[in-house]
């Protein structure tokens, strides 16, 4: 903690980026004081007081806490004013224009992923998703990139998710994931949405994370989608360096 930061404003920061970045959604308050190292009591006002505000929910079954709805519209704000979207538009337009589709810039955050820009092809198929929908990070080809680039814990939860889709059996699950790494980018051919396919590739970050993704959604075929691969994966990689710093 710094030195001009006020003790108490910055354990509810603690507390609401501990529900924000940490392994599962809703947490009791006792594992909350526990990993903080706060006391039960101190925690507990915090909780109520967020409560007030709409930026925490407790489940009444089951007495833990999770992130409120009221982060939405502070969220919405926020993806007005993205320095990130300026910076991604004119790859997004290159994207779109090369492709005949949708391109969308997602941005991994609080267990979801949230489209923060898209562009439309001037001619083509226009998907109309709109800015600030959130998709599970196991959707699709969101999906599979998060199990591809994502960390051992984050592939096991993934794994139980009824959206996740793969081409391989679980059994050749590692040498489709091991694909994905090395094309840098993932596909979903009308696996989700018998309508539409669509392919992702990762933005990361000078650690590796992953910061967000690159994804075209369109009607293309298998044999399209391999053509249209490399040019997502490649969007993905200067958007890594001009958003992340990444090289």
């Amino acid at each position: 903690m710094g030195k001009r930061t006020v003790p108490a404003v910055y354990q509810v920061g603690k507390v609401l980026s501990y529900l924000a970045k940490g392994p599962n959604f809703k947490v009791k308050l006792t594992d909350i004081a526990r990993d903080l190292g706060f006391h039960k009591s101190r925690v507990y006002y915090i909780l109520n007081t967020l409560r007030e505000f709409g930026l925490v929910e407790k489940d009444p079954s089951t007495k833990a806490y999770s992130l409120g709805p009221a982060l939405i519209f502070m969220g919405e704000k926020v993806l007005e004013n993205l320095d990130y979207r300026r910076k991604a538009e004119p790859f997004l337009k290159e994207l779109a224009r090369f492709t005949g589709c949708t391109a969308f810039l997602g941005k991994v955050s609080e267990g979801r992923i949230y489209v923060v820009a898209k562009e439309y092809a001037d001619d083509g198929v226009k998907i109309t998703i709109p800015l600030g929908y959130r998709f599970p990070l196991s959707y699709g080809a969101l999906g599979k990139i998060m199990l591809a680039f994502g960390d051992e814990e984050l592939k096991k939860v993934l794994l139980e998710e009824e959206r996740l889709r793969l081409w391989a059996k679980r059994v050749n699950l590692e040498e489709e994931l091991s694909r994905f790494r090395e094309q840098g980018y993932a596909e979903d051919l009308r696996e989700v949405d018998i309508r539409f396919s669509s392919i992702a590739a990762p933005i990361l970050d000078p650690a590796r994370k992953i910061f967000g993704m690159v994804f075209i959604v369109g009607t293309f075929d298998e044999l399209t989608a391999h053509f249209y691969g490399p040019h997502v994966a490649s969007t993905a990689k200067e958007l890594s360096k001009v958003i992340c710093g990444s090289f």
